[in-house]
Formats: structure tokens, C-alpha cells, sequence
């Protein structure tokens, strides 16, 4: 496991830096994009939050997540080294439908998508997993662990819910937690390599 960024954030890349890779944290509004990114930048994160007013909340769903009072109108930016010199700059997408026409804009470019996930309201993540899939990114899915998350969904229920394929990645974080949120970065991260190497691999006669 890569270990956390420590307390003083790192301006300037490491000398190791290999493999710069940009990395889409995506998911619906009120996922935690924001806490993840946040708890794993060795760099200042870059956010573009606002105050939800009366007339945002007319149009976002704010069901399951009402103490939310700010929202993702951008882009949110961090960055993060992981062992044998890969750097992820991580961009997270703002969650709601209204912001769709940023979304292509902040994908252009990416490898790959963290989509995090709330399993007490899962299908508030399939407008944004079906936008995944038409882009053609891999993926992996990150299931948040909000503290009043239900705990008796087995992994098979969760899969078939968001009718995931079986390569896909599944795991369960805490965005608030580095060494968690890092882990399911690495999830993922795995996943494009085993991608890549098994496009290299030449077929077998």
C-alpha cells in the first residue's frame, strides 16, 4: 500500500517521475470526488465549489445528502505520486446533469476513471457510469463508506446493481481517509496496467 502524502505539500515533481497520468474521480453529486482528492493531493488541491442556493436546490437532488451546503461547479485538480515513479493528476468532475457539457471537456485526455459511488443511493451513479462507458474509459468503481451506509449488500449484490462487467474493479473506501482513498487509486491503476499489458501481449497461434 502506498503510504499517505505527508502534512507539507510538494510543489514541484518528484526526480522519480516517470508515467504522468491523468485520472478522471468522477461520480454523482454529494459522492465525496471532493474529499477524496483532497485526502490524498501532495500538492494544494485546486477546487471550484459555491454555496447551493434556493434555486440550485430546486434542480439538484439533494435526497440522502442534505447537510450538503457546497457544490462542485468546475473542476476540482490534486496530485499524487505512487511508487516506481507514477504521477497521477487527479480531475474531478462535478456530479450534476446541469454541468454535463463540462464533462467531455475535463475527460479529453484521461486514462482512466475512479467512479466513486453512495450504496444508499445507488442509482444516483448510473447517469454517470453510463457517461463512462460511452467515452470508452476503464474504470474502477469505489464505493464511499459514509458512516450511515448500509453494511448487508454482499459485493455480488453491488456488482449486479450497477450491472458492472467482471474485470471492472469494485472496492470500498473512505474519502476521508489517504491510505484508503490511495488504495482504491492503485485499484485502478492496476487495472490499466493489466489492460495495457494484456494489449501488448502477442496472440497465441
Amino acid at each position: 500500500m502506498a503510504s499517505a502524502p505527508s502534512s507539507t505539500s510538494r510543489i514541484h515533481l518528484p526526480d522519480t517521475a516517470r508515467d504522468l497520468v491523468k485520472i478522471l474521480i468522477t461520480g454523482p453529486f454529494g459522492v465525496g470526488k471532493t474529499t477524496l482528492i483532497d485526502s490524498v493531493s501532495e500538492i494544494r488541491p485546486l477546487h471550484t465549489e459555491e454555496h447551493l442556493t434556493e434555486a440550485s436546490a430546486q434542480v439538484d437532488d439533494l435526497d440522502g445528502i442534505r447537510d450538503k451546503s457546497t457544490t462542485t461547479v468546475a473542476v476540482d485538480f490534486g496530485r499524487i505520486s505512487l511508487p516506481d515513479g507514477i504521477v497521477l493528476y487527479l480531475f474531478g468532475t462535478p456530479g450534476q446533469e446541469r454541468f454535463r457539457p463540462l464533462w467531455d471537456d475535463i475527460a479529453y485526455g484521461a486514462l482512466g476513471a475512479l467512479v466513486l459511488v453512495d450504496s444508499r443511493r445507488v442509482d444516483a451513479s448510473f447517469d454517470v457510469l453510463g457517461l463512462v462507458e460511452e467515452s470508452g474509459l476503464p474504470y474502477a468503481v469505489a464505493f464511499n463508506a459514509f458512516p450511515d451506509a448500509p453494511r448487508h449488500y454482499t459485493p455480488d449484490q453491488l456488482r449486479a446493481a450497477l450491472d458492472l462487467e467482471a474485470g471492472t474493479p469494485m472496492v470500498t473506501c473512505d474519502a476521508r481517509e489517504a491510505n484508503s482513498s490511495i488504495d482504491a487509486l492503485l485499484a485502478l491503476v492496476q487495472h490499466l496496467i493489466d489492460r495495457q499489458n494484456t494489449a501488448a501481449a502477442p496472440e497465441s497461434v
